[in-house]
């Protein structure tokens, strides 16, 4: 791999000090338990993936904890895995994620639109809301349409990992997160989000004085953030975080964030003190005119 990843939309193809005992306890031995074996449950889920596909063309591919399944070429469906997948499994883990999802996922990369919206059906018996890809935790899935590029599989992996390490995390959080890296790349040994088509929605509202304020942002229930206004929220997410994460805060303020989100469900306490400020409303005018200065990468 390069030293710099590009994945683009465009692109079709992570010591106990123990005190003695006054006298010797013998405890009777445990029965013996049988050892995790990942690997196993990976292959066990490719292999019941291959029987519901068969015959129709799929290639299949386990890399932990996906099974990776793809109509497209052998060869473009082994890049995504390893390429993608892979890499991108590998970074997120290093960077964010101290827990991994508990259970084998599975990954469809449809080779087009009709193959994507025909199998999504078939398969899943859903009607995809979006051209380029979900996940659905009902299912344990990721449901893309490759063609549309692998920066929608990026962003959908993300969520995955926060369920399983952030519990708690709000809409504005996952899918700030996820969107960060559906155009991204690697920068020192750590995944770094891009510019991306997110950006020109945002500065038309910033222009026109209709973004939202940052304190309701963070404060939008999930319902609220997939709202009306989901594009606007989605942008904005995207981008508080860029600033995080160009200033070298991003990764810090996400620990801080799943640490402490008992206390602070919304965030707001952890973002305040990463951002340095006392008021997220104050904050933002400054923001939203460096917002202003940034182009598409």
């Amino acid at each position: 791999m390069r030293s710099t990843l590009l994945i683009l939309l465009a692109t079709a193809c992570t010591g106990r000090v123990v005190q003695p005992l006054p006298t010797p306890v013998v405890q009777p031995e445990p029965p013996p338990v049988a050892p995790h074996e990942p690997r196993l449950e990976l292959e066990e889920r490719a292999a019941e993936v291959a029987a519901r596909v068969a015959g129709k063309g799929f290639h299949i591919v386990s890399e932990d904890p996906f099974v990776v399944a793809g109509d497209g070429a052998p060869a473009a469906v082994e890049r995504c895995a390893t390429g993608t997948v892979r890499w991108a499994v590998r970074i997120l883990r290093q960077d964010f994620f101290a827990k991994s999802p508990d259970r084998v996922l599975e990954i469809w990369l449809f080779r087009d639109a009709a193959s994507y919206r025909k199998h999504a059906r078939e398969l899943f018996n859903d009607v995809p809301s979006t051209p380029f890809g979900y996940y659905s935790p009902t299912h344990g899935a990721l449901i893309m349409n490759i063609a549309t590029g692998t920066g929608t599989l990026v962003h959908e992996i993300v969520h995955p990992f926060v369920a399983a390490d952030f519990p708690g995390c709000p809409a504005w959080m996952n899918e700030g997160l996820g969107s960060l890296f559906e155009q991204c790349g690697e920068a020192d040994g750590h995944i770094v989000g891009h510019t991306n088509w997110r950006l020109d929605g945002l500065q038309e509202a910033i222009r026109n004085g209709s973004t939202v304020k940052l304190s309701a942002l963070v404060a939008t229930t999930t319902a609220e953030f997939y709202g009306d206004r989901s594009r606007l929220h989605y942008a904005m997410a995207r981008y508080l975080l860029y600033w995080l994460q160009q200033e070298g805060k991003l990764r810090a303020f996400y620990r801080a964030f799943r640490d402490g989100c008992a206390e602070d469900p919304t965030g707001a306490h952890a973002l305040r003190a990463a951002l340095g400020v006392t008021d997220l409303d104050a904050f933002q005018p400054g923001w939203e005119r460096w917002v202003a200065t940034l182009r598409r990468e």
